[in-house]
């Protein structure tokens, strides 16, 4: 069953809540009972209650990934303050759960046969054991869940096929509603309806995806955005997008792809909250922090009120990935999705696990919204290690 994730106006928490209800009903628990347990059980996380879990991708030089490491091989921080790691394993048969995000904005309608195709191998290539489970959903001036957490391939591969591109070019959706004024609590400004007229709420899908799908998850958690990284429209910030990541511990691909309207280059990219630096990762490129796409953050608006600036979506989609502990990467031609697909699919396999308990004098530390700074490096220094760039403290 569809269900479009929308949000419009001053009911946004009771809508947020009675969602998350509707789509955590139909969700499987934490924990099974002897009768509903699969054939092969799968690997469950038993955290405890400041236990922080890390999943750690290294490459070398070439940019292959590195499977024969070993907890001795690691040195952590947690806010510039030495931590033990607990434990340290190359984790194969923790479940997957995968959130597939396709942008069918008009802008990107000459990809979407590409992406579908690939979409669906990696489908095939993930949900390899009964606990797999991934969702897809579709945005561009709505967002659509087209399928919940399922682990049926042909569910997912029937509404991937029914999937099609928006007739509602980017030119129609108006001012853009994620830099108005007051940003996520500003509804007085008018910002519901400039939701509805959006053309690619990305942000909003992001954190719909993340704070109403997969907050409540267990598991290897990724979400793979497919967009040429341009908002237009949405209600939520950029930040707000990767804080609501972050904060479900979700890992976040982003793929690039420049599309019809893309917008190439653009102004001078700014820096997004904490630099957009992930942990011990790759520098996240700059893009604007604001909501739609604009610079300024929450109230952000186009300067001078009629020229609307050139955003670089490139530079944002490689902000998100950085900072959630993920990867950027660019299909430059249409059939590359499948090379693309591949490399994630490499990166989530080959993917450790890291677990530690931070000391109370690091726990008390961190910025006043409660996150926490990771940076996780390996004594070699030719290594390069990808993970999320810190936590949210959960009081």
């Amino acid at each position: 069953m569809r269900k479009r994730l929308n949000f419009h106006d001053s009911a946004l928490k009771s809508l947020r809540i009675s969602l998350s209800l509707a789509v955590l009903a139909t969700l499987p628990t934490a924990t099974l009972d002897a009768q509903q347990a699969p054939a092969t059980p799968a690997t469950t996380i038993k955290a405890e209650t400041r236990e922080v879990i890390l999943p750690v991708t290294v490459r070398d030089k070439k940019g292959q990934v590195v499977q024969n490491l070993t907890i001795n091989d690691f040195t952590l921080q947690q806010d510039g303050q030495p931590q033990t790691i607990k434990s340290f394993s190359h984790e194969t048969n923790l479940p997957f759960r995968l959130g597939l995000l396709v942008d069918t904005s008009r802008s990107q309608s000459s990809a979407l046969a590409g992406e579908k195709s690939a979409t669906g191998k990696f489908i095939d290539q993930m949900l390899s054991q009964p606990a797999d489970k991934a969702f897809l959903l579709h945005f561009d001036r709505e967002v659509e869940l087209l399928q919940d957490f399922t682990a049926s391939k042909s569910k997912l591969h029937r509404e991937l096929d029914d999937m099609s591109s928006s007739n509602y070019s980017n030119d129609q959706s108006g001012t853009s509603g994620g830099g108005s004024e007051g940003g996520r609590d500003g509804d007085n400004g008018g910002g519901g309806g400039r939701h509805r007229g959006g053309g690619t709420q990305m942000y909003d899908a992001i954190y719909l995806a993340s704070n109403e799908l997969m907050a409540k998850e267990q598991g290897r958690k990724a979400v793979i955005v497919l967009s040429d990284g341009v908002d237009r429209g949405s209600k939520e910030s950029l930040n707000d997008a990767i804080d609501a990541a972050e904060k479900a511990d979700v890992t976040v691909y982003t793929v690039y792809f420049k599309g019809e309207d893309g917008n190439g280059g653009g102004m001078g990219p700014g820096m997004g909250r904490r630099g957009g630096m992930g942990g011990g990762g790759y520098p996240g490129g700059g893009g604007y922090p604001g909501g739609g796409g604009y610079p300024g953050g929450r109230g952000g608006q186009r300067p001078g009120g009629s020229t609307e600036p050139k955003v670089d979506g490139k530079k944002i989609l490689e902000q998100i990935a950085a900072r959630t502990g993920g990867v950027f990467f660019e299909a430059k031609k249409k059939d590359s999705f499948d090379e693309v697909y591949a490399q994630i699919g490499e990166e989530l396999h080959g993917q450790y696990l890291l677990t530690y308990t931070p000391d109370k004098s690091a726990s008390d530390n961190g910025d006043s919204d409660g996150f926490h700074k990771i940076l996780l490096k390996t004594k070699d220094d030719k290594l390069t290690v990808i993970t999320r760039e810190g936590y949210y403290s959960r009081n």
